[in-house]
């Protein structure tokens, strides 16, 4: 299995967390379904140009998180979650980030109406229709 990821390294993000933010994401969409496989972690790093302990901890969040799960000898695999758990899962994700972005924006003078009209114009220019 080929996967594609983009790691910026101009990013604030730890490449961990955003190798892990990908696969997570994918997860979450359906991309990957329950019981696939991943690339080893040797594999990935290669393919990504990052250390093995870059991948290893990646992998390491997400089976904590639950999505992945560790065979001894065979690799990592993706989780079979129910469709409601992820929702929820997604939507863990979703509410602090939509605070501190919320937070960050009333400190700069937007006013709730300003920022409510931000939010519908982003969610209707990105599938709001989902």
């Amino acid at each position: 299995m080929d996967l594609l990821l983009h790691l910026s390294d101009l990013s604030p993000e730890p490449l961990h967390g955003q190798i892990s933010r990908q696969i997570r994401a994918r997860i979450l969409a359906h991309e990957f379904e329950g019981d696939e496989p991943l690339p080893s972690i040797r594999v990935l790093a290669r393919e990504q140009r990052v250390s093995v302990i870059t991948v290893q901890r990646a992998y390491d969040d997400l089976e904590r998180e639950g999505l992945l799960r560790s065979r001894p000898g065979k690799g990592f695999f993706v989780v079979s979650i129910p469709e409601e758990r992820k929702k929820t899962m997604a939507e863990q994700r979703l509410e602090p980030a939509l605070e501190r972005l919320i937070a960050e924006s009333a400190a700069e003078g937007l006013e709730e109406s300003q920022i409510r009209e931000v939010f519908e114009r982003v969610l209707r220019g990105n599938g709001g229709s989902r």
